[in-house]
């Protein structure tokens, strides 16, 4: 039996959450009072971790997949040290507060990924396991060995994107993650029985992970400890504990409601609540002393581990800049000298192009892992390494099968871990199929590199189902996420620097066909601008502005032009969002205002509107034949980029 302190523990974390979501009248109180014992397990018996240290690379990770119940983790993590105050407590919800509505990787302390859109935390939990293997395997245990620590509930398991990456997590045999699943049977809409009835053991198991089903235990702290012990050290498959809880339990009239699961907020029943836990209902906000000097010492217990594991990496017999490029991720020193460069005439696609970049990388940048939805040949992301599996962990390339969605929320919990720098690649086509998990990379700041190829109506024979033509316009409407799209192989190159150096994800869009090497893309620091002048001449009436593939159209088209007395300014545009980085005098002089526009893309038109006066596009859905047949059918020729240019003079 608990202790009364314990008793008194665990209750402070659901008064917390009851009054944090009366105050804001706005949240989900229901899973963070029913999970509470579960959460005092976790944070204060079986975790490692030093509260102090929150970025301790050898820490465990712990993810909260079911991010409505946020003030769950916000209670542990004040209580526990990890610098959140009683006051964030109070502006759960608020302005510039650091306790948002769903946890957000970066804006609070012990915040490991950001979780909201069910199933992504499961996605990213894989990531993070697949990430401490493989850092053990190149480190050794001693400085690498930590385990990822998962509650999910119904409706991550509903979603696709974790049958996905359970699928993957299983064939990988992850032994060191383990899922608690909060089976409460209550979603928004009611009972789970009115969509619901996997039978969720029976469906893990299948995936080959290791399952406990502890039924009515999520109040027996003792039970839920001593199972979670044995799971952890349960061998090479990764496993799921099934938990029976009662959504807003002890709330005595919302306890197993649909009402529960978000925010209850009723005064009475919250008061019956408090009265049912041994609380006064008249104070809010109550943290006994002897409570947080606890759960303190909790957050502390780590600390001497903490020091024993900064010794041992000191003393280690690996070299100190190995140790530090795989524990930070960073590259080696002058790393950029291995990049590729390409003379002018030559033709290469620029998905070859990529593959080169991180094969002439694979060694200046040891965190680089690189990866596919199982068309790896195809993307320019075959890196030269061999595969990474279950028995070979230390393997830099994997082979993520058919489940784009699961690789994007992969990537992103390897990324977030720390250590790797993921390289992730499919058609752009289906980057439809990864929008949940990219927007969330931009949203946390994860740093991966978004590989999309076969970027246009190029593709030719395959039709239009597989030939994007809006998705280029979708991903920059993305905030935070630099869409490059190379005209060459030069500028394949120039943006791997910038994937490199920069904070945070980046899209790179490249080709199926072969494209030229142009003449002045190899000039350094041109990337990075967005967009800057290729070729220019006195006084120019004219300006042909193209991305990716179309810029050779451009450089035709103008060299057709002044043949003809007609004087052409080429601006490659790799990256709209990089180019309203810079600063308006920068952008004035790559596009005086004076000058017409002719912008080209094998695209939507859309938001070339902010940058041309008449486009070359493609607001219409393509056809099957070759490419370079549907490309000359639908307009994508330097004659039609020239028809487009006399006309504006016009």
């Amino acid at each position: 039996m608990a202790s009364d302190l314990r008793t008194r523990q665990i209750n402070t974390i659901r008064a917390l959450a009851l009054d944090a979501v009366r105050k804001a009248n706005s949240g989900h109180t229901g899973t963070a009072m029913a999970l509470a014992p579960l959460a005092d397990v976790l944070f204060t018996k079986l975790m490692k971790y030093d509260a102090t240290v929150p970025t301790w690379p050898d820490r465990d990770r712990f993810v909260l997949s079911a991010g409505h119940a946020s003030m769950l983790l916000y209670s542990m993590l004040y209580l526990t040290g990890y610098g959140i105050s009683l006051s964030d407590i109070r502006n759960f919800r608020q302005w510039g507060s650091i306790t948002p509505g769903h946890p957000e990787a970066g804006v609070t302390p012990g915040v490991e990924v950001t979780t909201g859109p069910l199933g992504q935390g499961i996605a990213n939990a894989v990531g993070m396991a697949l990430t401490e293997r493989h850092l053990r395997a190149r480190l050794g245990a001693e400085i690498v060995d930590h385990r990822t620590w998962v509650i999910c509930g119904d409706g991550d398991l509903m979603e696709g994107v974790s049958h996905e990456a359970a699928s993957l997590a299983g064939h990988q045999r992850l032994g060191k993650l383990v899922v608690i699943y909060d089976d409460n049977k209550i979603t928004i809409d009611g009972s789970t029985d009115l969509s619901f009835s996997d039978d969720t053991q029976q469906r893990f198991e299948a995936y080959g992970w290791h399952v406990k089903n502890l039924g009515e235990a999520a109040e027996n702290t003792d039970v839920l400890e001593s199972t979670l012990r044995e799971v952890a050290d349960a061998g090479d498959h990764p496993s799921l504990v099934v938990v029976r809880s009662h959504i807003g339990f002890p709330a005595p009239n919302a306890v197993d409601t649909p009402g529960a699961h978000g925010a209850i907020t009723d005064d009475d029943e919250i008061a019956a609540a408090k009265i049912a836990m041994g609380f006064d209902p008249e104070v809010t906000f109550r943290v006994d002393d002897d409570v947080l000097h606890a759960y303190r010492e909790a957050g502390a217990r780590s600390a001497q581990l903490r020091e024993e594991w900064h010794t041992r990496v000191v003393e280690s017999d690996l070299d100190a800049g190995w140790i530090e490029a795989l524990l930070t991720g960073k590259p080696l020193p002058n790393w950029s000298e291995e990049l590729p460069n390409y003379e002018p005439g030559t033709s290469v696609a620029t998905r070859n192009a990529n593959n080169h970049a991180i094969d002439a990388l694979v060694d200046v940048i040891p965190s680089l892992i690189s990866g596919s939805a199982d068309l790896t040949g195809n993307t320019g992301t075959n890196l030269a390494s061999e595969p990474m599996t279950a028995t070979v962990p230390e393997g830099r390339k994997l082979y993520f099968g058919v489940r784009e969605h699961a690789m994007g929320g992969i990537a992103n919990g390897m990324a977030l871990h720390g250590g790797v720098l993921p390289v992730v690649g499919t058609f752009l086509v289906f980057a439809d199929y990864m929008r949940a998990s990219v927007r969330l990379a931009a949203l946390s700041k994860a740093k991966v590199v978004f590989v999309w190829s076969h970027d246009s109506i190029g593709v030719g024979e395959d039709g239009p189902t597989h030939q994007p033509i809006e998705h280029v316009a979708s991903l920059r409407a993305i905030p935070d996420l630099p869409v490059v799209r190379p005209a060459d192989a030069n500028e394949v190159s120039q943006t791997w620097r910038l994937a490199v150096e920069r904070a945070g994800p980046i899209a790179i869009i490249l080709t199926r066909q072969n494209v030229p090497v142009l003449e002045g893309t190899a000039r350094p620091g041109q990337v990075e601008c967005g967009a800057y002048v290729l070729i220019d001449a006195p006084d120019p009436e004219v300006i042909l502005a193209g991305t990716g593939s179309e810029v050779q159209l451009c450089v035709d088209a103008a060299a057709s032009l002044a043949s003809a007395g007609i004087a052409s300014r080429v601006v490659s545009m790799p990256c709209w969002e990089l180019f309203l980085e810079q600063d308006e005098g920068y952008r004035s002089e790559v596009f005086p205002a004076e000058l017409p526009v002719v912008g080209v893309e094998a695209g939507v038109s859309l938001g070339w509107e902010r940058w041309a006066n008449m486009t070359v596009t493609l607001d219409h859905f393509g056809a099957s034949a070759p490419g370079g047949k549907v490309m000359e059918e639908f307009g994508f020729t330097a004659a039609s980029v020239e028809a487009a240019a006399r006309s504006l003079l016009q």
